[in-house]
């Protein structure tokens, strides 16, 4: 179950979409090799049919953030959404080093024990990188590759690795800030008035949890996710590039040079799109999501 203050705040949304997929959230006490003690992990499964779908969230997000996407991906296939380690609703230990490489290990055995099968992987943004990162490694585990305004590949600021306290919690505690939030996401959007309260409150739940500052301190101090430039050619799944065409966080750039350097891609622009197509443009996302999964 959720914290008691976080149920307690969740009582404010207001789209059915965000209430329903909140109800879903489930947790399993995974066993990783990562410390010895089984990590909590929050996730949603929903659907029955066909080959298994898993959503992977952005940066300081959760799997909320699917909460209009994953209704309409459900009709057609089994969904799995996940909340990444040191992200979302998973348990975060202080013993942890939240780099990528844990990440990635967390993820893996998460789809060991849970899922078992190919998946259809979905990353959006911090969690396109993180889907890159997998499938290069675990390829036996991805049927097929979709990146929605994928990070991979762009260097992060070398700034972070040099974050020392007190400053290190004065970053997060900025971030923690909703006024800040509030205009990171008017800027994620192409149309401002999706950045809604009910918008405000999903992306902000996930920060009351337990040591949410020590993780992004961690992640960020490990220096997150890399460029994958040299590497992704070795990319071998079917892979599908879907990009907001006014996409102000990341620009435009990366998506034409993803289908370049991955083999087997295609890339598709979506209209009046800006960061999120999977919260933007749902439908046409999930349209075309379906489309390239079932054929």
């Amino acid at each position: 179950m959720l914290p008691e203050n976080i149920t307690i705040q969740a009582k404010k949304l207001t789209e059915s979409t965000s209430i329903n997929l909140l109800k879903k959230i489930k947790f399993t006490s995974l066993k990783t090799t990562i410390i010895e003690d089984n990590i909590l992990t929050s996730y949603v499964l929903d659907g029955e049919k066909n080959s298994p779908i898993l959503l992977l969230h952005g940066f300081d997000s959760s799997l909320l953030e699917f909460r209009r996407l994953l209704p309409l991906l459900k009709k057609n296939h089994q969904v799995w959404a996940l909340d990444l380690l040191g992200f979302g609703f998973t348990e975060r230990k202080l013993s942890i080093n939240y780099c990528t490489e844990n990440i990635k290990i967390h993820l893996q055995q998460f789809w060991a024990k849970m899922i078992q099968k190919p998946v259809i992987l979905i990353g959006a943004s911090m969690g396109g990188a993180t889907a890159i990162d997998f499938t290069l490694n675990y390829p036996e585990a991805v049927e097929k590759l979709i990146l929605l305004d994928s990070g991979g590949l762009i260097q992060p600021p070398i700034l972070g690795k040099f974050l020392f306290p007190p400053f290190d919690y004065f970053a997060t505690e900025f971030l923690r800030n909703l006024k800040v939030r509030q205009s990171i996401s008017k800027t994620a959007y192409f149309n401002p008035n999706f950045a809604s309260e009910d918008a405000l409150l999903c992306a902000a739940l996930h920060l009351q949890s337990d040591h949410w500052n020590n993780a992004l301190i961690s992640f960020t101090k490990s220096g997150g996710y890399g460029s994958f430039s040299q590497q992704l050619n070795n990319i071998e799944k079917p892979t599908l590039i879907i990009w907001g065409e006014n996409d102000k966080i990341l620009g435009i750039k990366s998506a034409n040079k993803f289908q370049d350097m991955i083999l087997h891609s295609k890339l598709i622009w979506v209209k009046n799109c800006g960061h999120v197509p999977h919260l933007e443009q749902s439908k046409i996302t999930a349209n075309h999501i379906l489309d390239f999964a079932n054929n």
